[in-house]
């Protein structure tokens, strides 16, 4: 089973930049469709961003053109490279591996980041 861990968050100045790393600890991490999600206490869970297997990747509408979202399979890590931050950035990211055909859907426990002057 696939385990994920975060790193990366922070506290940040409005504009500013942090890069967020997961790290995934599976053998066959190539078959995930990784995926960054944000959730803020009382609201639902928002995809941030996702990148297939193949490097197919989708953004939120709030985060396209500021957010990027890349993976090394050799590594088995994906990145999300955040840019021009905005005090409603403000949250908890978890990084998630996703496998429908497997049925697999496993979430890390989060990392925050602070957008604040």
């Amino acid at each position: 089973q696939v385990q994920l861990v975060e790193s990366g968050g922070g506290l940040v100045q409005p504009g500013g930049s942090l890069r967020l790393s997961c790290t995934a600890s599976t053998s066959a991490f190539s078959i995930y469709t990784m995926g960054w999600y944000r959730q803020a206490p009382g609201k639902q869970r928002e995809l941030v961003a996702t990148i297939t297997s193949g490097g197919t990747t989708n953004y939120a509408n709030s985060v396209k053109g500021r957010f990027d979202i890349s993976r090394n399979n050799a590594k088995n890590t994906v990145h999300l490279q955040m840019n021009s931050l905005k005090p409603e950035d403000t949250t908890v990211y978890c990084c998630d591996a996703q496998n429908r055909l497997m049925g697999v859907d496993k979430w890390g426990p989060g990392t925050q980041v602070t957008v604040a002057s």
